[in-house]
């Protein structure tokens, strides 16, 4: 089976309401923000890693070039009207352009022909880069301390609820609740849930209440999301549908932080959302402001391939940009740093893509 239809069977297995036939419109924007400015100076930074990082690797056989587009205008500039008219053109034609193409050595185009359909259909596979500004070492080593402390509290907590005198209130009112925390433990508070009872009537039941409404609160950090991820919205995953039905390249999400990188396949990005039991533990699909309030699928990186343990920080520079009005923004550059890749990890993930 081509990689292609590989693709369009995995698409169809989804539950997700996801317009395959999607026509992208819209009036552009008139004026940028730092934000904006700022994103998009770590996505180019992220980018020129990754593409240094592969191409320091002679030894792996391939070659990373710039393929999406990277023209250096915002909201406001002259031109960008035009520019985003044209990128909106491209989107409904051939789909949303990968970052990176990765030829083998010697196949790989020249500047001129890198835009060129025969030089895409070449490529032995496309690349997405997405930055998020991160640590995540750090942030799991936060997390793990977080989900140790809630863990003790849930089990202190419910200790003392199945205790004398709460023990025997709770079997008495409650007894399937009583049944469930006799039975809890640290690997299963997560998965518990209870409407809290408003006893009022002595003060051992509204001390017991009281208990109740601590341990829920605990469960509650328990259970929120605790992972970074790759973050694939359902809008974009239509768009890099329409450029691999295309261009048949096998497709992957890299996710960049300030100190590793994770790679994830895009097969394998549809393989997880299609599981409805990992909904909540690898995955799941939010809408948040950081993406327009869009859904996007967040996929836990635990599930991707560590392809860059390492990155050197790069050095950053305040900016300032006047805009028509003479309104200032300011932003962050990056520069430098470097990434330090696994090529045997990158080598096997693209052999199983």
């Amino acid at each position: 089976m081509a990689y292609k239809e590989r693709i369009s069977a995995l698409l169809k297995s989804l539950s997700l309401e996801i317009d395959l036939d999607i026509v992208v419109s819209g009036h552009p924007p008139t004026m940028a923000s730092s934000q904006f400015l700022i994103n998009k100076e770590q996505g180019d930074w992220a980018e020129r890693l990754i593409k240094a990082s592969i191409n320091e690797h002679p030894d792996l056989g391939l070659v990373a070039v710039q393929y999406g587009r990277s023209e250096d205008l915002a909201a406001g500039d002259p031109g960008f009207e035009a520019h985003y008219l044209a990128y909106q053109a491209e989107l409904n034609q051939i789909g949303k352009k990968p970052d990176l193409l990765l030829f083998e050595q010697g196949s790989e185009p020249s500047e001129r022909e890198t835009d060129s359909v025969d030089a895409a259909k070449r490529a032995v596979a496309a690349i997405e880069i997405r930055s998020s500004a991160f640590l995540a070492g750090h942030y799991n080593d936060f997390m793990q301390a977080r989900t140790a402390e809630a863990r003790a509290q849930c089990t202190a907590i419910t200790a003392q609820i199945l205790a004398a005198p709460y023990g025997p209130l709770l079997a008495d009112k409650r007894p399937k609740l009583h049944d469930t925390l006799s039975t809890a433990d640290a690997a299963t508070f997560r998965e518990l849930d209870f409407r809290r009872p408003s006893w009022s009537s002595s003060a051992e039941l509204r001390e017991l209440t009281e208990l109740l409404r601590q341990l829920k609160v605990a469960m509650k950090t328990l259970q929120k999301r605790d992972y970074l991820s790759v973050t694939p919205k359902l809008e974009d995953i239509a768009l890099v549908n329409r450029w691999i039905q295309h261009f048949d390249v096998p497709h992957f999400y890299l996710q960049v932080f300030f100190d590793k990188a994770y790679l994830i396949p895009f097969s394998k990005i549809l393989e997880v959302a299609a599981d409805s039991e990992q909904e909540g533990r690898t995955f799941s699909i939010e809408r948040d402001v950081k993406n327009q309030r869009k859904s996007t699928i967040k996929i836990d990186v635990a599930a991707c391939d560590e392809v860059v343990g390492r990155i050197d920080m790069p050095t950053h520079a305040s900016q300032m940009k006047t805009l028509d009005r003479g309104r200032l923004l300011f932003y962050v550059t990056f520069d430098g740093g470097k990434g330090y890749l696994d090529a045997d990890i990158l080598r096997d993930a693209l052999r199983n893509a």
